[in-house]
């Protein structure tokens, strides 16, 4: 102790000052845990965060698979249209049920008349 009891004294209102500070933390922090709105919002906010990311990565996804299932048509059909154009037996195919056809329509017709 100092002989005019200063040093004690600025002590003291060093400690009080301390003490106010922490008290003013903890019931800030206390405070927002009690602030049950405020926390319910933010974890909303939180979980929308998260739906709008997996949403984001099922269309990449998705849009990926597509493109990759699309591609792989364009290629059969490019392989099968080639060998249609190569092959002229399925046109004579269809050539030959159109003239079928017609014949029997004509003899339809003819048994009406």
């Amino acid at each position: 102790m100092t002989g005019n009891g200063r040093g004690d004294t600025e002590a003291l209102r060093e400690e009080i000052r301390r003490t106010r500070v922490e008290l003013g933390e903890t019931m800030e922090a206390l405070a927002a845990k009690a602030d049950v709105k405020a926390r319910l919002r933010e974890s909303a906010d939180h979980a929308k965060q998260r739906m709008r990311e997996q949403a984001a990565g099922t269309v990449a996804r998705v849009r990926g698979q597509a493109a990759q299932k699309a591609q792989l048509a364009r290629a059969q059909a490019h392989e099968k249209g080639g060998s249609l154009r190569d092959s002229p037996v399925p046109w004579a195919a269809v050539a030959a049920g159109a003239v079928a056809t017609m014949i029997v329509l004509l003899i339809i017709q003819g048994r009406r008349r």
